[in-house]
């Protein structure tokens, strides 16, 4: 007998109630949590404001996927579109959050390092088949995972450097070249924003059961099936996330993405 997703979570009008009652409490908790606590960056306390901002954003967006979806997966020009449109938006989400100069298009580059040959290999293989259903949540997935550690290596880079700008003049009078006194100084950083991903391979099927493995099972798949699809997922994102840190790294050691003095978002 197979799980079906119908048959665990029945849709009614009294669950979909409740549904957004309990989305509206969870929000009001984070934004509360982060406002009673003050967990912000700085002092003008943006935090608590920007985790509404996404909650409800999340609604309207879901919402706008939903109708549009069917004609995304169905046509090949909307396919195109929509995965254009997925990696548009996370290369302006990761510029925004690295900086608030003109260089923030080049997170393109290490969004675009691990994503487009991976994607391009699944589909001349065969794994993945040119078809909507398929390959927009896996394309998704892997998008979503080089733009947050595109993110956490590049803050985690540009804190350091600007916090041990001496140490970056002490190596470059002992001789180093200037890209390699910063980059000794931003790897270490920024090579920690892999921890996520790895921490989430290491422990799956003990700690948590990731969306790829559920999805299928709640579609009928064996669970073999879905744990095969499920560990390719995770070893492709390694890798994706792996080339999109070393990206970000190399770009900031190279002064080509950089943010202004004082700024940190």
């Amino acid at each position: 007998m197979t799980l079906s997703a119908r048959s665990l979570l029945p849709v009614n009008i009294t669950l979909g109630v409740l549904l957004v009652v309990l989305l509206v409490v969870l929000l009001a908790v984070a934004v509360g949590v982060a406002y009673w606590f003050r967990l912000s960056p700085d002092s003008s306390g943006g935090r608590p404001r920007e985790i509404l901002v996404a909650g409800v954003r999340a609604a309207a967006q879901l919402a706008a996927v939903s109708v549009v979806i069917t004609w995304a997966v169905t046509t090949v020009a909307g396919l195109v579109a929509f995965l254009v449109v997925m990696f548009s938006v996370a290369v302006r989400t990761a510029g925004r959050r690295l900086t608030s100069n003109r260089t923030w298009w080049l997170t393109a580059a290490p969004i675009a390092a691990g994503v487009v040959p991976t994607v391009a290999a699944l589909l001349l293989t065969g794994l993945v088949p040119l078809k909507g259903l398929a390959l927009v949540p896996i394309t998704g997935i892997l998008i979503g995972g080089a733009l947050t550690v595109t993110v956490l290596a590049g803050r985690r880079a540009l804190d350091e450097l600007e916090q041990r700008r001496g140490e970056v003049e002490a190596a470059m009078a002992l001789g180093f070249l200037d890209r390699d006194a910063r980059m000794e100084i931003a790897r270490p950083a920024a090579s920690d924003a892999l921890l996520p991903g790895l921490d989430q391979t290491r422990t799956v099927g003990l700690v948590t059961l990731p969306g790829a493995f559920v999805g299928m099972l709640l579609g009928g798949a064996s669970p073999v099936m879905a744990g095969a699809v499920q560990l390719f997922v995770l070893i492709a994102l390694m890798a994706v996330q792996a080339i999109a840190v070393a990206v970000t790294v190399e770009l900031i050691a190279r002064r080509r993405l950089f943010r202004p003095d004082g700024h940190r978002r």
